[in-house]
């Protein structure tokens, strides 16, 4: 790594999560270097995990990354988590029995599911990792670190679109960094300046207290455009 340089560390649930934002956060952080971990999962949900290792798991994908490049927690800038709300706050009556849905399928009022029951332990558990993590300012005892939502997941704050394949997440991601590539600015704008979506109104702090009532975690909302206006507020 050249000298003077910093490692931002991004990570994202998903490959098209990956293609429609890396080439966006390595031009926004140009005078660092910048690494995007994949998961290929949600971290959040993945089995075993709880609020209480959660913040363990997630300083273990740090320090994996760091000992595989050799790297130490001063090579370190930031850490940058980018999660899915999924709809994991709205109340247990908005979990809606249909049989034809093996999948959840999400709205702005209601998930769709035919297993109503492993629904709410999901977003049990979900909720309670997602709240740990957005409480977490240090990482790996001294990087900062940020949890920044999309709601109810990145397909529908980027593109407006939720319940897509894999082949249409393919297409939108593509479709999204090939309009942006060029264009960081106009990104930003989209990002940061329409306060319907993006809440850039209310502190870091309060933007979650905002999308954990009712049904918000599943609308169209994201804190996201913080990270780009380079502040971190309580």
């Amino acid at each position: 790594m050249a000298k003077g340089k910093k490692v931002v560390f991004v990570i994202v649930e998903g490959l098209s999560d990956s293609e429609a934002l890396e080439n966006l956060i390595n031009k926004h952080f140009s005078k660092n270097t910048v690494y995007v971990k994949v998961m290929h999962c949600d971290i959040t949900t993945e089995k075993g995990t709880n609020s209480q290792n959660i913040l363990k798991k997630v300083t273990e994908v740090v320090k994996t990354y760091a000992l595989s490049n050799h790297f130490s927690r001063s090579h370190f800038q930031q850490v940058i988590h980018i999660l899915d709300t999924d709809g994991a706050y709205i109340p247990d009556e908005n979990i809606v029995f249909d049989s034809k849905c093996s999948s959840p399928k999400y709205y702005d009022e209601k998930i769709l599911t035919e297993n109503i029951d492993g629904i709410k332990r999901r977003n049990q558990i979900k909720s309670g990792c997602l709240d740990v993590l957005s409480r977490t300012s240090l990482i790996w005892s001294s990087i900062k670190y940020q949890a920044y939502y999309m709601s109810c997941n990145l397909d529908h704050v980027l593109y407006n679109k939720r319940n897509l394949t894999d082949e249409d997440k393919e297409k939108l991601s593509s479709a999204f960094a090939n309009k942006y590539k060029n264009d960081l600015e106009g990104f930003k704008k989209f990002i940061c300046n329409n306060d319907s979506i993006f809440k850039q109104n209310l502190t870091y702090r309060e933007s979650w207290d905002f999308i954990r009532n009712g049904c918000n975690s599943l609308k169209r909302f994201s804190n996201f455009g913080k990270c780009f206006l380079e502040q971190i507020d309580d």
